[in-house]
């Protein structure tokens, strides 16, 4: 599954470039608690159909009643109006009505038929894995596209909307086997372009996910020619010392905001002093590492260790700061060792 952004924009500029009559909805503000965050896109046809999410769907259905071929008053048949600010759930009737989260507010912008031509620019931008600032004039609808070097968080005034569109995120994973069929599955849904490196044929033709790349090139390699950037991760799974160390040496050279490597707290201590002593890391590089990865949560099958280990790729991915299973490890040992 692609990133939703994209995906929104896609079909937004598809359904533009046939002639059809089309909205983009944007979340602009939130109060309170709300069901989907700053930024979040969708975009409705003039026929009903709809991609992407402002909400939990309450509001995307009073859209869909207000703005498609059902209303014939709708700004939406107009070719040409001004963008417009609408709010949800200023009262409580309204925020039951509409299904918003308790004291939850949410105000969108509603941009009619957006200009074909400038969303075909931004998807091909998007595609080609630039970052683009996007800005639309809250006085005539029109739009500015331009290439950025790092995300931008949402800006709103009285004249414009400026949000930022980026690349999807990557996962690598170095390894092919159960674990990694699970990981990537879930990577897939979380909106991760997937890839899987081994260079082991047996491992490597055991495993098939439609939307996955497969490589065979030894991870180093791989790693290089993958060009991590801040929204990639690469997560080493095979608990083969040849092939992790040489991926986890790479990886730990670049911008990846995660980067992993499956096993014990003591076979990650065995890596980290292999890393230490035959690679020119240094400590900081050599902190990115991450082990035991993913959320304790008592996990043992396969599958409950995706779920682990994705849960903190997303927490880590959305902001949040999570200590190093190894970091704490060490640190309730020498406690333990001072009070003994």
């Amino acid at each position: 599954m692609e990133n939703l952004d994209v995906l929104v924009l896609r079909k937004l500029s598809v359904w533009r470039n046939e002639g059809k009559k089309a909205i983009l909805a944007t979340v602009t503000r939130t109060w309170g608690s709300s069901p989907r965050p700053l930024g979040s896109i969708m975009a409705l046809c003039e026929d009903g159909a709809v991609v992407g999410s402002v909400s939990g769907g309450c509001i995307e259905d009073d859209l869909i009643r207000q703005y498609t071929v059902g209303n014939e008053k709708a700004a939406l048949h107009e070719e040409a109006a001004i963008p417009k600010l609408v709010t949800y759930g200023l009262s409580a009737e309204e925020a039951f009505r509409f299904g918003l989260p308790c004291g939850g507010t949410l105000e969108i912008l509603l941009e009619f038929n957006p200009d074909a031509a400038a969303l075909q620019q931004l998807v091909a931008a998007l595609e080609q894995g630039q970052l683009i600032q996007r800005s639309v004039s809250l006085k005539d609808g029109s739009v500015a596209q331009q290439s950025i070097a790092s995300p931008l968080p949402l800006s709103i005034d009285k004249n414009s909307l400026s949000t930022s569109f980026g690349p999807e995120y990557r996962m690598l994973l170095i390894g092919a086997g159960q674990l990694t069929e699970y990981v990537a599955t879930m990577a897939l849904f979380s909106g991760f372009r997937v890839t899987i490196c081994d260079p082991r044929i047996e491992y490597r033709n055991s495993i098939s996910i439609e939307g996955v790349a497969i490589v065979s090139d030894m991870p180093d390699d791989v790693v290089t020619a993958f060009n991590a950037d801040s929204r990639s991760c690469i997560i080493a799974l095979t608990h083969d010392p040849k092939l992790d160390d040489l991926a986890l040496m790479e990886a730990l050279h670049t911008k990846a905001f995660y980067v992993g490597a499956i096993g014990s707290r003591r076979n990650n201590q065995d890596r980290r002093e292999r890393l230490m002593q035959h690679f020119d890391l240094t400590a900081e590089q050599l902190n990115k590492l991450r082990g035991p990865i993913g959320i304790y949560i008592g996990s043992k099958t396969p599958a409950e260790i995706a779920i682990s280990l994705m849960a903190e790729v997303i927490a880590i991915k959305n902001g949040l700061v999570l200590p190093n299973n190894m970091q704490v490890a060490y640190a309730k040992e020498k406690l333990a060792q001072q009070a003994a």
